[in-house]
């Protein structure tokens, strides 16, 4: 991987997600990764790792990020993924230049292919998954704009009879959460469709949940659609 990625260089970073960079590589035989590199201080721990390679793994589906592979060595964790082209949706929807590319139909598309890969999280799988960290940033985009859900770090896997979780461990980004998640730690397939909820406006009025601009005033998308 160190040599797929030019030792992590900086010219190979593709950003940086909550639990550490993402870089670009390209393996021997031409292929092109994306590497997720955790940090040390990440906060996502053997757990959550562990979590997304096992989960990942399991899981295929067109509208879903594929896991190449994982590595482990001393205090070095890092997942290999399929290389997306362009990018998170988010570098499009929120950039004044790159969104003007995105017209009607392709934003169509994308939420379609959001909700066809969240249809299988929540009833197609094997595994009944709720991903609970959907948004913007975790929703990747291949050559032809084709939507990828990723990032399953959060991610938890039910039995086929649970509807409901509940956690004392709030994790995912506020603004996209359900409020019986925030205040009480329940989630279910619901909160991943709330989040999903607030992706579609997004995707609508092209602006951010949080720093939604109504005329002169900032106020949270959600509170201006109610």
């Amino acid at each position: 991987m160190k040599a797929a990625t030019n030792d992590f260089s900086q010219e190979n970073k593709l950003g940086a997600g909550g639990f550490g960079p993402v870089y670009r590589g390209r393996l021997e035989d031409g292929h092109e990764i994306a590497v997720k590199r955790l940090s040390k201080n990440s906060g996502q721990g053997d757990l959550e790792f562990k979590n997304e390679v096992l989960l990942v793994a399991k899981l295929q589906h067109r509208n879903l990020v594929r896991l190449l592979g994982f590595s482990i060595k001393g205090n070095e964790r890092l997942l290999i993924y399929e290389y997306m082209q362009n990018a998170s949706l988010d570098n499009f929807l929120f950039d004044p230049t790159k969104r003007m590319f995105l017209d009607w139909e392709k934003r169509y598309n994308i939420i379609n292919g959001v909700a066809k890969g969240l249809l299988y999280l929540h009833e197609d799988s094997r595994l009944k998954i709720i991903h609970r960290d959907l948004k913007a940033s975790n929703v990747l985009l291949d050559e032809e704009m084709n939507a990828k859900i990723a990032d399953f770090g959060m991610a938890k896997l039910f039995k086929p009879d649970e509807t409901q979780g509940n956690t004392n461990r709030i994790v995912g980004t506020y603004g996209y959460m359900a409020p019986e998640y925030a205040m009480h730690g329940q989630f279910s397939v619901k909160s991943d469709v709330f989040s999903f909820g607030v992706l579609v406006l997004e995707m609508i009025t092209g602006q951010k949940n949080q720093h939604f601009r109504n005329g002169e005033n900032i106020e949270d998308l959600l509170s201006f659609a109610w």
